[in-house]
């Protein structure tokens, strides 16, 4: 390789020095804050190396891997958000007997992998990438051993997970049979000098795909291990899974589509469509009827991954912008409101009862206004950048005249109000006697974490244009 490839791929060499860096320091001396540190530093050494990346990009690292501004933009998504729920961990982990220290190795080794999504241009990569993460969730799920949900949830999250990992790699099987090559961009060539393009084989093997990846996205039907996992797991671990996870498959599910002509298969654009509509309805109505926050924002998460395959079936250029953004305000809100819950958790007790909720306000106002900030952009109220991200995909969806998804996502917009203002509802109320007590003390770095995430809610929210313009310029990548 070049000078230039290995500085192409210096993020994602960080990222693994550091987790080797981490497992070293775990085995010579334990110690949860150093694990942090070395954590942190090799993240934020990740992110900031990503300048120098982009100035040698694009390069075609062997024929698995792209480093182009796609995979930079969405590189960056990952270090920033992977950084703050690291910040989080630390807060969560810091009071728990036992050994703790793991948690930031399996979590590097997952941000690798996910890394490794986003830029991968080949079945191989792509498996690679996806194994490397799903291995690392099993145990940051289940890390919590001595406690029964998290076991339990990690059990449920394996055992679904593997037969995920089959659906794609007889996918993958069926069309490198019919195709003859694994590579994303030679997938298209072929596809396109085939007589019948439609084959029982290809459409076969684009669904087993759109299967398997349809259960990391937790999208209707697939989704059933969704509210267990995010209720069983950690809050920061939980929080990771709703973001870095569904964000890296997202991000390599548009490059796929677009670099493979999949998009021109137009009986699995509707399948999708159908998927869309059955998660916004399926996710808000399992919604209206949780009082557990964990699990509300779990089939929310669902609902919000319909909104996403709204712009993502559109297929034009202005809809895959909108997916972009629609994800940034996705993991915004997304780690707010987990971080929420994990900061009010004390040895590994976490308050996820609506009810216990209750009164929030009175006793911690700034976290019931931010928790509030979050709920109402879930929900897409102007000012915020959940509705600067819902206008963006109702903007994709009627540009390629999909009225009929359009009208299905603004319905579904409105019910989901209504379960986000019950928990705004729950901190405002002022029964004395629901109020909550004992709230854990919280720390800087959480109130840090927390007013950096309510003020780029408002930031994208009233102006939106720096983001826009950046999303646009990374888009000429895969476009």
């Amino acid at each position: 390789m070049s000078p230039a490839d290995f500085i192409a791929l210096a993020p994602l060499g960080i990222v693994a020095i550091t987790a080797i860096v981490v497992l070293l320091q775990v085995a010579i001396k334990r110690n949860l804050t150093v694990a942090f540190l070395l954590s942190l530093i090799g993240l934020a050494g990740a992110f900031i190396s990503l300048w120098n990346a982009a100035g040698v990009v694009p390069r075609q690292v062997t024929p698995l891997l792209i480093i182009d501004t796609y995979s930079l933009f969405f590189m960056g998504l990952i270090f920033l958000s992977s950084i703050i729920v690291a910040v989080l961990t630390l807060n969560y982990f810091r009071f728990h007997e036992g050994p703790t220290e793991e948690i930031f190795i399996v979590l590097l080794l997952a941000v690798l992998g996910s890394s490794i999504l986003v830029a991968s241009t080949h079945f191989v990569s792509f498996f690679l990438g996806l194994e490397l993460l799903t291995v690392s969730l099993y145990v940051m799920i289940a890390y919590l051993r001595s406690y029964e949900q998290p076991l339990e949830a990690g059990i449920k999250y394996l055992i679904l997970a593997a037969a995920s990992s089959a659906f794609l790699l007889m996918g993958m099987a069926l069309i490198y049979g019919e195709l003859g090559s694994m590579q994303f961009g030679e997938l298209a060539t072929h596809l396109a000098a085939l007589q019948n393009p439609h084959s029982t084989f290809i459409l076969m093997g684009t669904a087993l795909l759109v299967t398997g990846i349809g259960f990391k996205l937790a999208v209707v039907p697939f989704h059933m291990w969704t509210p267990d996992v995010y209720e069983g797991a950690p809050a920061p671990v939980t929080a990771f899974i709703a973001t870095v996870s569904k964000g890296g498959m997202v991000a390599l599910l548009m490059r796929y589509f677009l670099q493979s002509s999949s998009y021109s298969l137009s009986t699995v654009l509707v399948a999708v469509s159908v998927i869309a509509i059955a998660s916004m309805f399926v996710g808000n109505y399992l919604a209206l009827m949780q009082d557990n926050v964990k699990r509300l924002l779990a089939y929310s998460s669902i609902a919000h991954l319909g909104y996403i395959l709204v712009a993502f079936v559109a297929s034009s250029r202005l809809a895959l912008e909108a997916v972009s953004y629609y994800l940034v305000v996705y993991f915004i809100t997304t780690l707010g409101a987990f971080g929420i819950v994990s900061l009010l958790s004390e040895n590994g007790v976490e308050k996820t009862d609506i009810q216990d909720y209750r009164g929030l306000f009175w006793q911690r106002p700034w976290l019931a206004l931010a928790f509030t900030a979050i709920m109402l952009s879930l929900a897409g109220i102007p000012l915020t950048a959940g509705f600067i991200g819902k206008f963006f995909v109702v903007a994709a969806g009627v540009g390629a005249a999909k009225y009929g998804l359009v009208i299905i996502l603004v319905i579904n917009s409105a019910i989901g109000l209504y379960y986000y203002l019950r928990v705004v509802v729950a901190m405002l109320s002022s029964a004395e006697h629901e109020a909550p007590v004992d709230l854990p003390k919280t720390s800087i770095t959480g109130k840090l974490v927390l007013i950096s995430l309510t003020g780029a809610l408002f930031f994208f929210g009233v102006y939106p244009a720096p983001l826009v313009q950046f999303i646009r310029e990374m888009m000429t990548a895969v476009l």
